[in-house]
């Protein structure tokens, strides 16, 4: 089961070591290549060359990129989704063993978590993309000659924009990166204006993990996400600064909140499985206005625990809830 620690190194939010993060499940679908990625941006019919070398300023500092790297290894799943959408997937020669879309990426047993510097050496890479620089690995690739870009867990969608730019650029692809978000930030858009506000106020639960209950505050990533649609997130009130915007809430507390609305991020056997028949079947949860009116949604945990190219996914998943949700 997922605990705050673990979602912090791989999803979205904020962006402390309690984040969500790139959780690995089966549920994830789709094939590689810029197709995967057409509910978001089409590809560029022609990609200008950027200029190398090129120097970027990412977490670990200003990193200096001499050539196109021909060759990447990347370390978190988020990253590796942002490389394949931009059209950096040719070349990407090796991603961690969490990192799991598009289908066709070359998953390896490399660690985000603990990377061990000869064994990414191995593959040769010209550009090597993480979200934490642990174990060493930024002085390690150092000393080989390897750029590292350390792209952490982001806390807003300017963020998120901001890292596939970034990755755009050291790749050799800042126009197609460039289309990626445009086609983001417009379905995005979209799909927050065909909600509308007539459900502005309602309250909702966001389940991270379940027994115990841990969920995610406004004040992260995930928290903003859903706070363009104007609702109001019942873990607001539980929420202490120790935890990073991630309370631990009792099963009493959730149920006595009566969320409107409640979204599963750990439906998926490898998050816990928790479903909405599952949810329904809890002491005490029949009486929540979410489950007497099919409002508990499961998500894509995967999608739900990322912040790149398929936030649109996530953003259309929680605007068809709202949609459909009774009118406070």
């Amino acid at each position: 089961m997922k605990t705050p620690s673990r979602l912090g190194v791989a999803v979205v939010a904020a962006i402390t070591a309690v984040t969500l993060a790139g959780c690995s499940s089966a549920s994830s679908t789709g094939s590689g290549g810029p197709a995967a990625y057409a509910t978001t941006a089409a590809p560029a019919r022609s990609v200008a060359a950027a200029a190398f070398p090129v120097t970027l300023t990412a977490a670990n500092g200003a990193v200096t990129i001499k050539s196109r790297p021909a060759r990447i290894v990347s370390l978190s799943p988020t990253l590796t989704e942002d490389l394949y959408a931009v059209g950096a997937g040719k070349q990407v020669v090796a991603v961690d063993q969490d990192s799991n879309y598009p289908a066709s990426v070359p998953k390896t047993s490399l660690s985000g978590l603990t990377p061990n510097v000869e064994a990414i050496a191995r593959y040769a890479p010209g550009l090597v993309v993480a979200s934490q620089n642990s174990g060493g690995l930024v002085s390690g690739m150092t000393k080989l000659g390897i750029p590292v870009l350390i792209e952490p867990a982001v806390g807003t969608l300017d963020g998120a924009y901001a890292q596939i730019d970034q990755i755009g650029q050291a790749t050799g692809h800042a126009a197609q990166s460039a289309q990626v978000v445009a086609g983001m930030k417009q379905q995005i858009a979209a799909d927050v204006s065909k909600a509308g506000t007539a459900h502005k106020g309602a309250t909702y639960y966001w389940e991270l993990s379940a027994s115990p209950f841990y969920s995610a505050a406004s004040s992260t990533f995930i928290g903003q996400v859903v706070g363009l649609f104007g609702l109001k997130n019942i873990a607001d009130a539980a929420s202490k600064p120790a935890d990073g915007g991630y309370p631990q809430l009792t099963q009493e507390y959730i149920v006595k909140a009566r969320p409107q609305i409640i979204f599963l991020a750990d439906n998926q056997p490898a998050s816990g499985g928790q479903s909405p028949a599952v949810v329904a079947k809890r002491p005490g949860w029949s009486g929540i206005p979410a489950v007497q009116n099919h409002e508990v949604i499961g998500l894509n945990d995967d999608v739900a625990s990322r912040w790149g190219p398929r936030l649109p996914q996530l953003v259309g998943a929680i605007a068809t809830a709202v949609e459909q949700a009774p009118t406070p």
